[in-house]
């Protein structure tokens, strides 16, 4: 069994005791530093390497947009994935965090099996994102400009199917829920993602959603 070591970075002593005792109760995820602010965490990912970094927004000395930034650049080889944690009514800069390199957000007051399945699924290399994170980034976001000719010649491309999968993925579905909501096998998918992928030019679901409000492709009731 893999073990998957994190990295815990926010502020708060109280918060960061409490997501390592969390983590302490699984057997397949090991803590191994905690920082309280982006410096240090920064520091701590170059000499720790933890597969996937729990990361604050707002923090002294360096924020956590800049820290994502700087983790996110330091080795393409093995790259150090990056999730926000957010208590989501208070948190104002969501989408500059996707556009620094996060791989999704987890609510700091989220169940711990949802806590636990976010950090295995970053390290697995599937970014995430909550519904309810996607749907204040859909509140914002819903004003943009209209779907550019660029845009609707890339959509024209996409089947009927992988247009549902688009939507679905948009409104922060996982693989999972997906498969429940089209009645289809996991298999099936996972390749319909892997085409959106290579058709949007995109390298996860996280850049799927930033793809769809840049181009305007975002309803205002998904």
């Amino acid at each position: 069994m893999r073990t998957i070591r994190v990295l815990i970075v926010d502020d708060q002593p109280l918060i960061r005791s409490g997501l390592h005792a969390t983590f302490s109760k699984a057997d397949d995820i090991v803590v191994v530093g905690e920082a309280a602010n982006g410096v240090d965490a920064v520091r701590m990912v170059r000499s720790q390497q933890p597969d996937v970094v729990l990361m604050d927004i707002d923090m002294p000395r360096m924020n956590g947009l800049t820290a994502t930034r700087e983790i996110v650049a330091l080795d393409k080889r093995k790259p150090t994935k990056v999730v926000i944690l957010t208590i989501f009514d208070q948190d104002e800069h969501l989408f500059d965090a996707l556009r620094s390199g996060a791989s999704g957000f987890i609510l700091k007051h989220a169940p711990i099996e949802r806590l636990l399945e976010a950090v295995r699924e970053a390290a697995e290399g599937d970014a995430l994102l909550s519904p309810s994170v996607t749907r204040r980034l859909i509140d914002e976001f819903a004003r943009r400009p209209e779907l550019s000719s660029g845009s609707a010649q890339t959509l024209g491309r996409l089947t009927e199917r992988e247009r549902e999968v688009f939507r679905l993925l948009v409104r922060g579905y996982s693989n999972e829920e997906i498969a429940r909501t089209l009645v289809l096998g996991d298999s099936t998918i996972k390749s319909h993602v892997q085409h959106l992928y290579q058709k949007l030019g995109v390298r996860d679901r996280v850049q799927v959603v930033i793809y769809a409000y840049e181009n305007g492709l975002v309803p205002v009731s998904p």
